[in-house]
């Protein structure tokens, strides 16, 4: 009897300790409950709720206990309740589990996004339902996210732009319809070389130029040229690195927009400011008509007498050797070599043709304005004073063009200072205003630039004298601009200064490598 007893009395003690530690477990498992951020509820077969945790308070601004009775049915959003009632009762009931996204109205009258997972609980011997085991999560962000990604896509989807993603290995993954109809890719299965998207030189910069700079600073823009069946498509690219959670290294987007129209005006814009500029330089022709005279009359002066000289000796002495004549010969073909020099000039000078900006010496283009404009500033008794230092770098300029410029300023300041008391001088000065900078400036004594006429003098039609056209201004302030560079009146008292602007070559220290160390 006494080791029944005992028996007895240890079995009673592991039941004791069995239920100590479900106790414990049940202690456990309802902090889990009540300390989760999810919504943890019990529910009756109709929806009721038997039991909610406290994540109600946050998630649906109720207490627990005012759930309690509440059923869940009656606070789904009319349209998610009507989803969930049109489905199977085996997919909600019979199956046991199952998974549902929906609105759930919230105290305040706010509906929250819920995602819920369910779990039904059935009787063992009877398959009776007995509830329903849910764990609700705020998934609000998420669907919100979605939708904006969802709006993305369809406006990149139906943009005009032609829109390519592309992974590390330069393999395009993905077009919208824009791109896919000038490329001819498919919709569906994607595998393309990114070479399919960009001409031949384009694809050259992408790999030089793009693709390293995306890599360091996240993103890089310009001009590139996409293939089509009409021809390369000019398009202003925009090549962004994806970045941030959840996105794979290496992978680009690319956004290129056709730019032809913009293109094609531009190049008009060109051709008519060329023909403007050309009109120009035959009006500033006809102003220099006298000086042109003079430029051609002192070759053609010198060649006449050295040929009279010639022709007097062979009259004195037929018998004269001819190698008595190669001097006056010699003086005669340096002056048809001068006059061919000077009719090419002016023969470039008003010849119709586009302004290509290259290296070129400031100080020949101004001596070549200053030769062609001499002969009306010697006729004006006004002192025509170029000083420019010979140690200036080349600026970027088309001669002919800033050759107009300087021209158009000088006779301009010629205008000013011809009927002025006291105006006896126009200088030209430059100097090195940057690093990659030169300013050359062109300065008269007449009477100035008032601060009304200030604004106005760069205007097309407006002009000071009575008989000009208004357009030497304009015209030298949009080939300035033409070629990089920038006109405008510089500040100063006395007369009026205008000061050009042109990009400048790097310095030889710059440009030069560093020498080779020697082993």
């Amino acid at each position: 009897m006494a080791s029944d007893s005992e028996a007895l009395q240890a079995r009673l003690a592991a039941l004791e300790a069995r239920i100590a530690e479900l106790d414990e477990e049940k202690r456990h498992y309802q902090w889990l409950a009540e300390s989760t951020t999810d919504l943890i509820s019990r529910h009756a077969r109709d929806g009721t709720f038997l039991y909610a945790s406290k994540a109600a308070r946050t998630l649906l601004g109720y207490e627990p206990d005012e759930l309690i009775g509440v059923s869940a049915y009656d606070l789904f959003h009319p349209s998610d309740l009507a989803d969930l009632l049109n489905k199977s009762p085996r997919v909600y009931y019979h199956d046991g589990f199952y998974q549902q996204t929906y609105r759930f109205r919230a105290k305040d009258g706010h509906y929250v996004w819920f995602e819920t997972t369910s779990r039904t609980r059935r009787d063992p011997a009877t398959g009776e339902l007995l509830d329903v085991l849910c764990v609700s999560r705020d998934v609000g962000r998420r669907i919100r996210a979605e939708a904006n990604r969802e709006r993305l896509a369809r406006v990149v989807e139906s943009t005009t732009d032609y829109v390519l993603f592309c992974d590390g290995d330069e393999r395009l993954f993905y077009s919208n319809e824009a791109a896919r109809r000038l490329l001819g890719l498919p919709r569906e299965g994607l595998d393309a070389p990114l070479g399919r998207a960009y001409t031949p030189s384009s694809l050259a910069i992408l790999r030089d130029i793009v693709l390293p700079a995306v890599a360091r600073y996240g993103s890089w823009s310009g001009e590139l040229e996409m293939p089509s069946p009409r021809g390369p498509v000019p398009v202003l690219s925009v090549v962004l690195a994806h970045r941030g959670p959840g996105a794979e290294p290496d992978h680009l987007s690319l956004l290129n927009r056709d730019i032809s129209l913009r293109k094609a005006a531009e190049a008009q814009a060109r051709q008519h400011q060329e023909q403007i500029a050309h009109a120009n330089r035959l009006a500033t022709t006809g102003e220099l008509a006298s000086n042109i005279a003079h430029e051609l009359n002192q070759p053609l002066g010198a060649i006449a007498n050295y040929a009279s000289g010639v022709l007097m000796q062979l009259r004195a002495d037929p018998n004269r050797p001819a190698s008595d004549l190669a001097l006056p010969l010699t003086r005669i073909d340096e002056q048809v070599q001068r006059l061919a020099q000077r009719l090419r000039h002016i023969r470039t000078f008003v010849r119709k043709g586009q302004t290509r900006p290259r290296p070129v010496a400031l100080l020949d283009v101004v001596d070549a304005a200053c030769r062609l404009c001499e002969w009306q500033y010697h006729q004006a008794g006004i002192a025509l004073d170029p000083t420019l230092p010979e140690a200036l770098p080349r600026v970027q300029a088309d001669p002919v063009a800033l050759e107009q410029v300087l021209v158009n300023l000088l006779l301009n300041a010629l205008e000013a200072s011809r009927e002025h008391p006291g105006a006896a001088r126009v200088a030209i000065h430059a100097h090195q205003s940057g690093p990659r900078e030169v300013t050359f400036c062109v300065s008269d004594q007449g009477p100035g630039v008032t601060h009304d006429e200030a604004q106005a003098i760069f205007v097309p039609f407006h002009s000071g004298r009575p008989e000009g056209l208004g357009m030497g201004l304009a015209i030298s302030r949009s080939l300035m601009e033409a070629m990089g560079g920038s006109l405008q009146l510089a500040a100063g008292s006395g007369g009026a200064t205008f000061a050009g602007t042109l990009l400048a070559e790097p310095s030889p220290i710059y440009r030069s490598k560093p020498p080779r160390s020697q082993p």
